[in-house]
Order: structure tokens, then C-alpha cells, then sequence
């Protein structure tokens, strides 16, 4: 089997969410839990950060991975989706699974996936945990893929759990309120284990706060430990300083993902790595900074209000991830602190998400470049610009996304910016990234 054949079989012989929606959901760990006794139980054997939320968790898990590895720890880091290759999915130091144990993993499992068939998540998530704990890593760092408490990487009892933004998303399977959502993203709390969380809405906390005192886990807010301010918003890494509240503490330092909404996230990791110094792990002021400033290089990001290089012209490129109401609050900020002439959108999304709070925050004085990633679940783009037009959204529409994005580039300016988002899966396909 090569490489491409195994990939191919896990996007197409099982039901993957980001391609399909819906139909790959499982409402239970059935399958998780089957498919890790196969394999003697790997997340049994080791140490985990767990961190949920509807936004800002892969910035998070990405920051302390980076942290941990500047500080000599071997670490794992499991995200999700991917952007250009499957292997980015589950890292050791930074470093990607190589396509060769992938293919191991697909003709080892392959049995079992007949017996259960079980969807792609539930797969690749006992295969992180066993890649991760035949490594011997020292301590990996988990993303939540969707809830919580349902989610297949439920099965751990980490170090410390974190809860990030909550916003409207997934609403066909986690609820329809933000406390109903909050409800599901607090099941990864666990019995005597620190949970924290960045969310600024009371009302949200206070549910945590409830599940963590029925379990006995300590709460921790992270708005009340630590203030994290902009000292110079350069480039490539803004400038910024934490404080630490309670001791007044102060640390400089370069932030590696540059956008005011990793303020709220940079809260949650400065105190889950105090949780951890606390428990015994040796992390220095140096190994944080670093951590931080090389945040890219050691975990592999991408997405993250990213410059892309322009070949073509002068004008600016940035690229986001950010694809529900809560993310464009903020995209929409950072466009308008942005210095350009004219701003140029390539603009996709999915056909199952309710898009009409997302068109009524998108910059009317933009145009469009309406398009549609390679997948089942993309939102066909004529439909997508119809849908815009009527929030005074105009442009044309692109049957695929490199063609919208070189359209932009064609009509862009030097002065001008090319903004693209909307859809993950719409990112991944950009040059450059």
C-alpha cells in the first residue's frame, strides 16, 4: 500500500466530517473505546492536556505544545482538520507522523474497521493515542474535535483540561443555546482535575464552574489571573506583555500567531502552565518566550490570521481559519486595523452551517470573490453569492477556490489587500500556505 492509498482510504471508506457533515457524527464512544481495547488501551499510558471550545482551542494547543517542547519535554500534539497533508493531524515536536507509519496504521487497523466501521475521527484519534504511546512522548497536548463531552478524545484523564471561546456552531449536534453548547464542551471536566477557562460571558462560566464543583476539579478564570496587553503590533510578531495578577509578574514576550484574539487564548495558556509548574513541570520564563515567539515552527499551524508571500504583486495577503460568528467579530476587527485601499474577499463556506449572522458582519465595501472548496460539504459557491447579495455583498462567483484566488490577485492593486476565509478547507487550497 502507498501512502496516497492509504490516505485515500481513510477519506473515502470512512465517513469524515469536514468532507460529509452530518452522517459522520457519532452520538457515542462505542467505537472509541472498541477500537482502543484492540490496541491494549494506549491512552491509559499517558500524560495529556485536553482543551475544548468552539474557537481558539487548535491556537492553544498549538501554544503549549510549542512551550513544552522549547522546555525539553517530548510532546505530542493531536489537531484537527488538517490543512494540505493528513500527517499533520498528530505531531511529535513539532514534527508530523511520517507517511510510512500512517500506512502501517491503515493495514493494522483495516480488520476492525470492517467489524465496527467506525467514522475517520473515531479512527485517527486511537490512532494518535497509540502513536503517541508507543513514542513514549512525555505529554501530549489534545484538541477536542466537536462538544466534549460526546467527543472521541474523551477518554483521557489529562494533567489539566481547558475551555476556550463558546460560540454558535455545530447546533444540529450540540444544542441550540450557548448554555446548551457550554453543557457539552464541560463533559471533558474530570474528577480532581484543574479545568480553565478564557470565556468572558458570566452566565458560561458559571455553568462550568457548577460541573466542576459537582467533580470536584478546581476552577480556574483565566481573566482574573492574568492580563495580557499589545505592546507593538509588528510584523512578523506582535509585541506583548503578560501579567500575572496575583503576583504582578510581568513577562515580555513575541507572539508567533499575531491577532487580538489570541489575547483571550495567551490567558487560558500562561495559567494552565502555572497548574503545571505547580504539578512539578520545569518551565522557565525562556522556555515560554521562546515557546511563544517560535509557536509556527514547533507545532506546525497554519491559518491563523497568516500573511501569505504575494508573488504577483505588492498587495497584502492574509489568510484565517475563523468561519463562525464569533471568529468574524473578530476578523472583521482586524480587517478594519488593517492600512489598504481596497479589500478583495474570497469568500466559501459549508452547506450546512447557518450562515445568515456571518453575512450581516462581512465589510459591505468589499468585493467578492464567491468560491468552493474540494469537498461534499462546500457550499456551491453561485448559491453562496446569491445568498450575499442580499446583505450587499457583491462579486462573482468561481467554480474553485484557486481560481477566485488568482482572480484577486489579478485585480488586486499594490495598495490593496486579499483577504481569504470563510471555509478551513478554502485556506488549505491557497498557494503558499
Amino acid at each position: 500500500m502507498t501512502y496516497q492509498e492509504a490516505e485515500a482510504f481513510l477519506f473515502e471508506q470512512l465517513p469524515m466530517f469536514q468532507r460529509v457533515g452530518g452522517p459522520a457524527y457519532k452520538k457515542d464512544l462505542h467505537n472509541t473505546i472498541a477500537l482502543l481495547e484492540s490496541v491494549g488501551n494506549p491512552h491509559l499510558k499517558g500524560k495529556y492536556i485536553h482543551v475544548a471550545g468552539t474557537n481558539g482551542k487548535g491556537s492553544t494547543t498549538s501554544f503549549l505544545a510549542s512551550i513544552l517542547k522549547e522546555a525539553g519535554y517530548k510532546t505530542g500534539l493531536y489537531t484537527s482538520p488538517h490543512l494540505i497533508s493528513f500527517t499533520e493531524r498528530m505531531r511529535i515536536d513539532g514534527d508530523p507522523i511520517s507517511q510510512d507509519e500512517v500506512i502501517k496504521y491503515v493495514e493494522k487497523f483495516k480488520p476492525i474497521i470492517e467489524e465496527l466501521r467506525p467514522s475517520f475521527f473515531e479512527l485517527t484519534t486511537v490512532m494518535a493515542f497509540d502513536y503517541f504511546a508507543k513514542e513514549e512522548v512525555d505529554i501530549a497536548v489534545i484538541e477536542v474535535g466537536m462538544g466534549g463531552r460526546l467527543d472521541c478524545t474523551n477518554v483521557i484523564q489529562p494533567e489539566v483540561s481547558i475551555i476556550t471561546q463558546i460560540g454558535l456552531d455545530h447546533q444540529q449536534f450540540l444544542g441550540n443555546t450557548l448554555e446548551e453548547i457550554t453543557r457539552e464542551k464541560a463533559g471533558i471536566v474530570k474528577e480532581n482535575t484543574p479545568i480553565i477557562t478564557s470565556l468572558d460571558e458570566n452566565e458560561l462560566k458559571l455553568i462550568i464552574k457548577d460541573v466542576a464543583n459537582s467533580k470536584s476539579a478546581t476552577f480556574f478564570d483565566s481573566k482574573e489571573l492574568f492580563k495580557i496587553s499589545i505592546r507593538e503590533e509588528s510584523v512578523p510578531n506582535w509585541k506583548m506583555t503578560a501579567e500575572n495578577l496575583k503576583s504582578s509578574e510581568i513577562l515580555d514576550f513575541e507572539s508567533g500567531l499575531s491577532a487580538s484574539y489570541q489575547i483571550q487564548n495567551l490567558k487560558s495558556v500562561f495559567t494552565a502552565v502555572q497548574i503545571l509548574k505547580e504539578k512539578g513541570y520545569s518551565i522557565t520564563n525562556n522556555h515560554i518566550k521562546d515557546g511563544l515567539k517560535n509557536v509556527i515552527e514547533n507545532s506546525g499551524i497554519k491559518g491563523r490570521w497568516q500573511r501569505i508571500p504575494n508573488e504577483k504583486s505588492n498587495a497584502k495577503i492574509i489568510a484565517d481559519t475563523g468561519h463562525n460568528i464569533p471568529a468574524f467579530e473578530y476578523i472583521v476587527k482586524m480587517l478594519e486595523n488593517e492600512a489598504f485601499e481596497q479589500l478583495h474577499f474570497v469568500f466559501a463556506t459549508v452547506n450546512d452551517k447557518k450562515l445568515d449572522g456571518v453575512l450581516e458582519l462581512l465589510p459591505k465595501n468589499a468585493i467578492y470573490y464567491f468560491t468552493q472548496a474540494n469537498i461534499p460539504r462546500a457550499l456551491d459557491a453561485n448559491h453562496l453569492q446569491e445568498m450575499a447579495s442580499k446583505y450587499g455583498l457583491n462579486g462573482n462567483s468561481f467554480p474553485t477556490v484557486l481560481e477566485a484566488f488568482e482572480n484577486a490577485q489579478k485585480n488586486a492593486s499594490d495598495k490593496d489587500l486579499i483577504f481569504v476565509g470563510g471555509s478551513t478547507f478554502a485556506v488549505a487550497e491557497i498557494p503558499n500556505l
